[in-house]
C-alpha cells in the first residue's frame, strides 16, 4: 500500500476545484483532474475509490472550512440581530476569501450528484447557526417560521451580492453589505 502524501491530496482537491469551476461537472475526469495537479491518473486512486467519493469528501470538506467560518466571533450571549449580522458578514468573507470554494459549493448543490451522495450529515455542521435562530424564535426576536426560511434571508441575498460583485456589478463593499443586513433583518424579525 502507498504512502498518503498530504500535498498531493491537496493539490487533486485544488485541481479538482479549479477544474470543475472551468469546465462544470459533466466534463470532468480523473485523467484531467490528475493533469492539472502534476500526478498519475493512478494516484488519484490511492486517495478515493472513485469520482464520486473524491466529490463527496470534497464537499464536505469545503462545507467544514465553511460552516467554521460562519460562526467565527458568534456566541450565545450576543443578541439575534447581532448574531444574525456576524452571521452574514462572516458569510460575506468566506465567499469573497473563497471564490472558488464557493463556486464549487453553488454547482455541486444544484448537481444530481448531491442526491446520489450520501451527505445528510453536513447538516449537522450547521448546527450552531440554527441552535441561535431557534433561540431567537423562542424569545420572540424573530418570526415563528422555520428556521431555513430566516437563515435563507440571511444567507442568500449575501450570495446575490457576492455574485454581483464577482460580475463587476455591484461593490461588496460595507454600504451594500450593511444594506443587505438592515433589509435581511427587516424580513426576519418579529
Amino acid at each position: 500500500m502507498r504512502h498518503k502524501d498530504e500535498n498531493k491530496n491537496e493539490a487533486i482537491f485544488q485541481a479538482t476545484i479549479e477544474l470543475l469551476n472551468e469546465i462544470g461537472f459533466s466534463d470532468i475526469s480523473m485523467s484531467k483532474i490528475a493533469k492539472r495537479a502534476n500526478v498519475s491518473s493512478a494516484t488519484i486512486y490511492v486517495y478515493f475509490e472513485n469520482k464520486e467519493d473524491m466529490l463527496g469528501k470534497l464537499y464536505v470538506k469545503v462545507k467544514e472550512k465553511m460552516s467554521r467560518q460562519l460562526i467565527h466571533d458568534i456566541d450565545d450571549s450576543m443578541p439575534t440581530r447581532q448574531i444574525c449580522e456576524q452571521f452574514m458578514r462572516n458569510s460575506m468573507r468566506f465567499i469573497l476569501e473563497n471564490r472558488d470554494y464557493f463556486f464549487f459549493l453553488e454547482q455541486f448543490s444544484t448537481s444530481p450528484l448531491v442526491d446520489k451522495l450520501y451527505l445528510d450529515d453536513t447538516a449537522s455542521m450547521f448546527t450552531a447557526i440554527h441552535e441561535f435562530v431557534e433561540k431567537g424564535k423562542r424569545n420572540g426576536e424573530l418570526k415563528p417560521l422555520p428556521t431555513l426560511f430566516l437563515l435563507s434571508y440571511c444567507y442568500f441575498p449575501v450570495t446575490q451580492l457576492a455574485k454581483a460583485h464577482f460580475k463587476g456589478e455591484f461593490e461588496a463593499d460595507e454600504e451594500n453589505l450593511q444594506q443587505i443586513v438592515r433589509m435581511s433583518w427587516d424580513a426576519i424579525k418579529a
